[in-house]
């Protein structure tokens, strides 16, 4: 395999210095040669970009400092280690150098030896850093990867739950990426309210959308005679739909209580299965919760989830009206549902008939 040697620029307005070091680094490395801060910026941005650059201070038009300013200026040059090679021996002139990120000094007369020895020097330093980003950037795309394959397999587990529970009641159909859009809609309109900003938060709204389709999960734990049921439930069969917020979320507990570590989802989803079937004025299920007292998760998801019921053909009821539903929620507000949430529903109700529209069935 041919692996081409390191590029070294050389840059001096006087073709004698060029013609020195030329002759000394062309034996080991491929040299370019620029006879001016102009010439040199415009090598080193294009390809190959150099791997070092020797860098005379005194030079016209644009001296070495201001060169590299320019070089250190641009995201293509500014990882090149720069050398200076100058007659100026002051202190002062070095320190000011080695401010403005060169790697090393060098004066004139040069000593091949001390060149080739600090050039080496240099040359293999670069490669251990060019190493270790390589390995960085690697090692972050394999995390990245590994993340996404996680949350993908995470996103297929919870939907083939979800979708149990619809084989169980096979009118829900596209009820699932409703409600998620619903609740997404809500959050991003509440994250900046007083009420609601300590809560939502962008890691929080991810886990509410990934575990909205689990809240009626607990459904699968009802007899067919009563989910299935084409007219109105008796008061017994009622009481037995209802068991079906607490069954989801004793399933999603136990689910939790069998991980290594808290899982952040379905804590969320736990809250939601058991709890969005709860009102604002207490009248609700499983625990007559009121108020602040039903978490965040579930409020938001009892607006998504009424209006998805109420603007859906069921075997008990036709489909509703996007007006005749929105009014519906606008009655419940403070009795239902909480007041902030449905002033959030009222302000997006033209996005959430764009949802429903998109995911009609």
């Amino acid at each position: 395999m041919d692996i081409r040697p390191p590029t070294i620029l050389i840059v001096d307005d006087t073709p004698e210095n060029l013609s020195v070091l030329g002759e000394l680094l062309q034996p080991t490395y491929r040299v370019r040669a620029a006879n001016s801060g102009k010439r040199a910026i415009q090598i080193a941005m294009a390809d190959p970009t150099p791997d070092l650059i020797l860098l005379d201070v005194m030079m016209p038009e644009m001296d070495g400092f201001e060169v590299l300013g320019e070089l250190k200026a641009s995201g293509v040059t500014r990882n090149i280690p720069v050398i200076f090679v100058t007659a100026m021996d002051g202190t002062s002139d070095e320190e000011r150098g080695l401010d403005l990120g060169a790697v090393d000094y060098i004066t004139k007369p040069i000593r091949p030896s001390i060149v080739l020895a600090r050039v080496r020097t240099q040359l293999e330093l670069k490669a251990a850093r060019d190493f270790l980003s390589n390995q960085n950037a690697f090692l972050e795309n394999e995390v990245a990867r590994r993340m996404h394959e996680n949350q993908l397999i995470q996103e297929v587990s919870i939907h083939a739950l979800a979708r149990l529970a619809e084989t169980r009641d096979p009118e829900t159909g596209k009820h699932l990426r409703r409600t998620q859009e619903y609740i997404l809609t809500l959050a991003k309109r509440l994250c900046q309210h007083p009420r609601f900003a300590h809560y939502l938060d962008q890691r929080t709204i991810n886990a509410l959308v990934q575990s909205a389709p689990l809240h009626d999960i607990g459904k699968v734990g009802i007899p067919d005679h009563v989910l299935l049921k084409p007219g109105k439930l008796t008061p017994e069969e009622w009481e037995i739909m209802k068991t079906h917020a607490e069954l989801g979320s004793n399933a999603i507990a136990q689910a939790e209580a069998d991980a290594d570590k808290p899982v952040e989802f379905l804590a969320i989803a736990k809250m939601i299965a058991r709890s969005h079937h709860e009102k604002w004025d207490g009248s609700g299920y499983p625990d007559g919760l009121a108020g602040d007292d039903i978490p965040i998760a579930a409020r938001l998801m009892a607006l998504a989830d009424v209006f998805d019921a109420l603007t859906c053909k069921r075997v008990y009821k036709p489909a509703f009206s996007f007006e005749h539903a929105h009014r519906i929620i606008l009655d419940g507000k403070g009795i239902h549902f909480d007041p902030d949430i449905v002033e959030a529903f009222v302000c997006d109700f033209e996005t959430f008939v764009a949802i429903a529209k998109a995911y009609a069935e």
